[in-house]
């Protein structure tokens, strides 16, 4: 639902701008946000994406638990990126405890967070985000006036979900990634049967892309610095592992630094924290990111769909996080087949989890299809946590998606637009972030009751 007026009153050689702009809530975004816009004279009085999600503890969950439980904890925080947070736990948690995994675990590992991009931009593009650039308020009129295309949705989905399946024993929340390695093995029929469908699947992909190139993306640019994972040492477009960097600051950080590169503050219309880094005062994550940071990387057949979807670096556009979304389920298709070839070459075979060393301090990081995630803990003597933070990747995006509203509403008033076009336009920025609303108010400091 939303309201509100635009008042335009020449007064001289003066446009006298004054718009309200409520929404409550923001439709097609996993979780609950408001935004509220207020321009008094042609000047903004109030600007918010407010986050009106309860706090979530689960920072103080684990705090206790034992070493093991970490990733099975966390990887509940999501149901679209729980291999994400799996991931990025048992990184963690695998540093903490002085645990090297096998080649096997990582491929493996490295396919399953490969169907959990796919089945979340997949979700997104056609179902959270196409809506906007067709004219509908969802993808349920979309099922009578393009019952093909939301078949095909259907159909690309239920593979990435069974993607997951058939390394994580699950489609969500998956209970064979450990800490130290896997307890299951999928079978060679089940990844060539993988591998045959993803193949079949790159005439959907096909028309995927001929069907968002017929949709225009809103031209608008705000200088921004976009953070994410890189593979600085080799030639892998980074999903699973790297070091940080951004567009701004290209120079190497290990993860186990993090801190210097992100740092958390509490607002007071928000429950979930902002982010900015030591050189910008907010920055972005995400598709977008990771292309402008990686895009060298790519898949070949992903750069040419990014050439023709006209997805150059460095690309300023927030919009166009959806169309680097696009390009990088082209890469993740191809290198998911690439890599079941690798898996079959080599074989799979039953390995025991790689026990513990030491019990100390972790991080560990993944690129989810939100962005860079992080997960940190400390685990005492006795194998127990004792520290824990999460550093969510719609929380590190949402004082960017506020700059950009706050730059771009001044330009939507320029062109004419009356209320209810800027608050579309405004809803469709606020999209194509493709935000996890829950995820990020992942944490409630003491500052909050003070």
């Amino acid at each position: 639902m939303s309201q509100g007026e635009t008042i335009l009153e020449s007064e001289g050689h003066q446009t006298r701008h004054n718009v309200t702009i409520n929404v409550k809530h923001l439709t097609r975004v996993e979780g609950h946000g408001n935004i509220s816009v207020n321009v008094r004279d042609g000047e903004i009085t109030k600007l918010e994406l407010a986050i009106v999600e309860s706090p979530r503890f689960f920072e103080s969950f684990l705090r206790g638990r034992s070493w093991r439980e970490a990733p099975h904890i966390t990887c509940r925080i999501c149901g679209i990126c729980s291999v994400g947070h799996t991931t990025a736990s048992v990184h963690a948690m695998e540093a903490a405890c002085g645990i090297h995994v096998s080649a096997q675990t990582d491929r493996l590992r490295k396919l399953i967070l490969f169907g959990e991009e796919l089945q979340s931009h997949w979700l997104h593009l056609y179902f959270l985000a196409m809506p906007d650039y067709l004219g509908v308020g969802s993808v349920i009129p979309l099922a009578t006036s393009h019952p093909d295309v939301v078949k095909r949705a259907l159909r690309m989905k239920k593979l990435a979900n069974d993607m997951c399946a058939v390394v994580g024993g699950r489609h969500i929340h998956p209970i064979a990634i450990h800490v130290g390695g896997l307890t299951h093995f999928p079978e060679p029929h089940s990844l060539r049967d993988l591998k045959q469908r993803l193949e079949s699947a790159r005439d959907d992909v096909r028309e995927m892309v001929d069907l968002f190139s017929t949709l225009a993306v809103p031209q608008y640019d705000r200088d921004t610095e976009y953070l994410s994972l890189k593979d600085v040492q080799g030639s892998e477009y980074a999903f699973y592992d790297g070091s940080i960097v951004s567009t701004k600051d290209p120079a190497p950080t290990p993860v186990s630094k993090y801190r210097e590169r992100v740092i958390e503050d509490i607002v007071p219309h928000s429950a979930a924290k902002h982010c900015r880094t030591p050189i910008s005062e907010t920055y972005a994550v995400g598709a977008l990111a990771r292309f402008n940071n990686n895009h060298e990387q790519l898949h070949p057949a992903a750069t040419a769909v990014a050439e023709r979807l006209g997805l150059t670096p460095i690309c300023m556009n927030p919009f166009h996080n959806n169309t680097a979304q696009l390009v990088e389920t082209v890469h993740c298709v191809e290198a998911s087949i690439e890599l079941i070839d690798q898996i079959l070459t080599v074989g799979v075979k039953p390995e025991a989890l790689v026990p513990p060393s030491k019990f100390d301090r972790g991080v560990g990081s993944a690129e989810v299809p939100r962005g860079i995630l992080f997960h940190e803990y400390g685990v005492d003597s006795a194998g127990k946590i004792d520290m824990a933070n999460l550093v969510i990747p719609t929380g590190q995006n949402l004082a960017n998606i506020e700059a950009d509203m706050r730059d771009i509403v001044p330009r939507l008033l320029d062109e004419g637009m009356d209320t209810q076009a800027i608050t579309r336009r405004l809803e469709t920025l606020v999209r194509a972030y493709d935000p996890c609303i829950s995820c990020a108010t992942h944490f409630l400091d003491v500052k909050w009751v003070n």
